[in-house]
């Protein structure tokens, strides 16, 4: 497993026998799911994987380039289209945790405890606390605007909305400088909570459930990619072995991702 530089975004070259090139979210490298997850699978298949962490979105748009193999990403609509518009074939469901809404312990929104993010969402508009968007098209980018955009509220421009630009471990570390509240994933707060100090304002609402999906990129659209090796992937981690995997990777005794490739 090798991480790719950004910079080197847009300048991929084609994958090798026996490599594939992986484009997939920042909440599945940030956690350190896939530092858990790769060498079983490079030493069970012979592949090598290059990860290129990036938002859902950017990750399907080198999909849809041919600059990447296979994708593992969390945005299910997006998902959809990428596969409908012909770049992407035999999306799988992989797994699922879900979204919280997290921010200073002091808690100066008076959100703390909640389950209803829109609620909280409306609470925190309200209150002026600083809030810092992900702001990189990413799926967990994708579920907050939509919640904005279910309460009729732009945030655009106020003073307490930030547009950070930025992966999910890093708006974590700024939510923590600042302090501000943001909208995380579970896993990759897991992982940060304790170098953060961040506490969970909002979880449980049924609207913060988040599944992710493999997708191979169609060789039809895309010839050169590593396909035969791409499916080894999607087979592997929705094997037996790989969403047990899943399921064992735990930090600090808490399981942040659980198995949904074989659920009823």
């Amino acid at each position: 497993m090798s991480i790719v530089p950004l910079l080197c975004l847009g300048l991929l070259p084609a994958a090798q026998a026996g490599e594939i090139r992986l484009a997939t979210t920042t909440s599945t490298e940030n956690s350190g799911l896939l530092k858990h997850l790769l060498p079983r699978f490079e030493q069970k298949s012979g592949v090598k994987v290059k990860v290129i962490a990036v938002g859902s979105g950017k990750a399907m748009k080198m999909g849809e380039m041919g600059d990447v193999d296979v994708l593992l990403v969390h945005a299910r609509k997006m998902e959809d289209a990428f596969v409908a518009a012909g770049y992407g074939v035999n999306r799988r469901d992989v797994m699922y945790n879900d979204f919280i809404v997290v921010g200073p312990a002091s808690d100066p929104a008076g959100i703390k405890g909640g389950k209803d993010v829109l609620a909280g969402f409306r609470k925190l508009a309200a209150s002026g606390s600083k809030f810092i968007s992900r702001g990189d098209n990413s799926g967990t980018d994708v579920m907050e605007k939509d919640y904005w955009k279910q309460l009729g509220i732009e945030p655009k421009g106020q003073p307490w909305y930030v547009n950070a630009g930025l992966g999910m471990g890093e708006v974590l570390t700024m939510a923590a400088q600042m302090p501000a509240y943001t909208l995380s994933d579970r896993a990759t707060y897991g992982a940060y909570r304790a170098k953060t100090g961040l506490a969970i304002a909002i979880e449980g609402d049924p609207k913060m459930f988040n599944p992710y999906g493999i997708i191979a990129v169609n060789p039809a659209r895309h010839p050169g990619i590593n396909y035969k090796d791409a499916m080894k992937m999607v087979e592997w981690i929705t094997s037996k072995e790989g969403q047990d995997a899943i399921a064992g990777y735990k930090v600090e005794g808490e399981q942040l991702f659980f198995p949904t490739a074989h659920a009823k």
